[in-house]
């Protein structure tokens, strides 16, 4: 395994969701101080790596710590435990998973139970309730889980592991929606030469209304932002009328989303720089989601902000699947949108001369 599909895998094994992201934030410290470059932090657990240069303007380029997960809300006298999501999840994808449960003990494997199709009537065999839902982690009642060492509040994430596939760009893992974002955003502080102050990293809480978007851009005050997220991707049975972006065929520059309309000055200046470098890229829109552009954009006195995806498999899930050159190709345009910038240029896009 090379040093790239090292990080995926290490990043993607961290078990951070939303509301807990303390190892994440742990994780990309020490990969930026290893590396020589400052960090700076908010009081949330979001981290940056900084490259300060003599420039009246900054980008701030983020992905975000958290993953999709649950939280112990109950354990019952029979000893099985309750939960609450911690981000979006469709009950489909949730029934018989294994789950990992974070105590302070140590980690704790359980499955999300099911009742098994024979004892089902008829009408509820294609009904999913999460509310009737509870993790087993094989224990006899209350006393032997709380021995293990769960508690109510403990986190729980999906529990998957990280695959190269049958063709080796094809990637398989929990968490790519966002740990791609965290190692893309760290990827682009190597080497890179450029003219204008660089923060890039990633913010808390996204999963959960985008929380530590909000404290980070008010913490950096940036002159212009750049979301770094996974996106659907619409070439799987079933999904070719639900989107536009397909793996394997580079990143995407989002149009919108339910809270952003792409600052269209600054899209306009990445797809020229995308075009001048021949880095093929897709577009589309989401209307039922959100990336932590919409936040940023709203800070301080506003803030031109994009967002720039790859399309990825089954997200929202216990595992998800990314295309190694869409991730790589993100990050190439990354790198070359900053290493063009210069104070003359933001002013024209926050002008919208562009």
């Amino acid at each position: 395994m090379d040093k790239q599909l090292q990080l995926l895998k290490e990043m993607t094994d961290v078990n951070a969701p939303a509301g807990f992201e303390q190892p994440m934030t742990q994780f990309m410290k020490g990969l930026f101080e290893n590396d020589g470059i400052k960090t700076i932090q908010d009081n949330t657990g979001s981290i940056f790596g900084v490259k300060e240069v003599a420039s009246n303007h900054s980008i701030m380029l983020l992905g975000h710590l958290d993953e999709i997960g649950f939280m112990v809300t109950e354990i019952t006298e029979k000893g099985f435990i309750k939960f609450t999501n911690l981000g979006s999840w469709s009950g489909t994808v949730m029934t018989s998973q294994k789950v990992t449960i974070l105590t302070r003990k140590g980690e704790v494997r359980g499955i999300i139970g099911s009742k098994p199709p024979h004892v089902l009537p008829t009408d509820e065999r294609n009904k999913v309730n999460p509310d009737a839902m509870f993790i087993d982690i094989g224990t006899a009642n209350r006393e032997e889980t709380i021995n293990a060492g769960v508690s109510v509040g403990d986190a729980i994430t999906p529990y998957s592991e990280f695959e190269v596939m049958a063709n080796p760009n094809y990637l398989l893992a929990k968490a790519f929606d966002n740990r791609f974002g965290c190692s893309a955003a760290y990827e682009v502080m190597k080497d890179i030469k450029h003219n204008i102050t660089l923060y890039s990293g990633a913010v808390t809480q996204e999963e959960t209304l985008s929380r530590g978007a909000i404290t980070a851009a008010n913490l950096l005050k940036p002159s212009l932002a750049i979301a770094i997220d996974v996106c659907i991707c619409s070439n799987t049975p079933g999904m070719e009328h639900s989107g536009q972006a397909k793996m394997g065929e580079g990143p995407v520059i989002l149009l919108s989303d339910a809270w952003n309309i792409g600052h269209v000055s600054f899209r306009r200046y990445v797809e020229q720089i995308a075009q001048e470098n021949e880095i093929k890229v897709q577009h589309d829109h989401l209307t039922g989601g959100y990336t932590d552009a919409g936040n940023v954009a709203v800070s301080n006195n506003g803030v031109p902000a994009i967002t720039i995806s790859v399309p990825t498999r089954y997200i929202h899930s216990n595992v998800s699947m990314m295309h190694r050159e869409d991730y790589n190709r993100a990050v190439m345009l990354l790198k070359k949108v900053v290493e063009s910038l210069d104070d003359a240029t933001v002013e024209r896009i926050i002008k919208q001369e562009i």
